[in-house]
């Protein structure tokens, strides 16, 4: 449900949401966007209203409580060539951990932008 409700948003024709370990909350949703448009990514501002936009969209949708702890945009996500999502191994490195096998992967610049997105999180984060 969060997934569609981010989609709702006329840049993002797909996503994947995972749930991510909090010290506070136990578990919290994290969600990585394709951006049609990446221009819209063109800077830290550009992103952050990108972001802000559609975390309005999903509290529309869903109500706060279905709202990610954050955002991340990308322009491909991991897939097996089969076409299926990667979420386990997006969960894995937003937790920190190793992605696991990555033999089925149909495209390695999926997981690296998984990669990049979350350290530029972590980045903008800690400023």
């Amino acid at each position: 449900e969060i997934e569609e409700a981010v989609c709702v948003h006329a840049n993002m024709p797909e996503a994947a949401v995972v749930g991510v370990q909090d010290a506070v909350k136990g578990q919290v949703p994290l969600a990585f966007a394709v951006a049609k448009d990446a221009s819209q990514l063109a800077d830290e501002h550009a992103r952050s209203a990108l972001e802000h936009q559609v975390l309005e969209l999903v509290d529309k949708q869903l109500g706060a409580i279905g709202r990610p702890a954050r955002v991340h945009f990308v322009t491909l996500l991991p897939k097996t060539r089969s076409g299926k999502v990667l979420r386990r191994s997006i969960q894995a490195l937003a937790e920190g951990r190793d992605p696991g096998d990555l033999t089925t992967l149909d495209d390695p610049a999926g997981i690296d932008q998984i990669r990049d997105a979350i350290a530029q999180g972590s980045r903008s984060a800690s400023h």
